[in-house]
């Protein structure tokens, strides 16, 4: 049930040395293939990283946050192509919470690194950095990376104890 995948999946920031096998890469895409746009435009691409060298290069795209992206055995880059829609925002959006839930349905950890109005280091722009890493064409915007692979870490699932009823209001505030 959806409801109990919610409660298993947190952020995974430590892997185990161990590839994401094909058959379970190609659901994940499939299922981010799937995900629902705004008038069907699907504004989303996806760059699927497996080389080492380049996890590597990319967890450096943010000053703090992104560095475990290194050790993870895959990374996808979610991209946009922000002339095609105006709410390629919230479309990425969906598509990365799929690619997430159908990671965690698979028995991966994965994690949201945010990169869209984020800075280097050296203060450069993070989604410039990718861009021009991944030779990504300038009509793209890079709005994050989920980095996937096997749990090197085990966390608590969430309890239904611990929700925010008092953020749900009925009929009005």
């Amino acid at each position: 049930m959806l409801l109990d995948l919610l409660k298993q999946r947190r952020s995974i920031r430590k892997y185990e040395d161990k590839a994401v096998e094909k058959e379970k890469l190609d659901v994940i895409l499939k299922s981010a293939l799937l995900s629902p746009s705004s008038r069907g435009i699907r504004p989303w691409e996806f760059v699927v990283v497996t080389d080492k060298k380049v996890l590597e290069k990319l967890s450096q795209c943010k000053a703090h946050g992104s560095q475990f992206l290194k050790d993870a055995p895959l990374g996808i880059v979610v991209i946009a192509d922000t002339q095609a829609s105006d709410v390629w925002i919230e479309d990425v959006s969906i598509a990365s919470t799929i690619i997430q839930l159908s990671a965690q349905s698979l028995g991966l950890g994965s994690c949201w690194i945010q990169v869209r109005n984020r800075k280097t280091s050296d203060n450069q722009s993070s989604e410039d950095y990718i861009r021009q890493f991944l030779n990504i064409p300038e009509k793209y915007s890079v709005d994050n990376i989920i980095a996937i692979g096997y749990p090197a870490e085990e966390k608590k699932p969430y309890s239904e104890d611990s929700l925010l009823y008092d953020k749900i209001h009925m009929g009005k505030f």
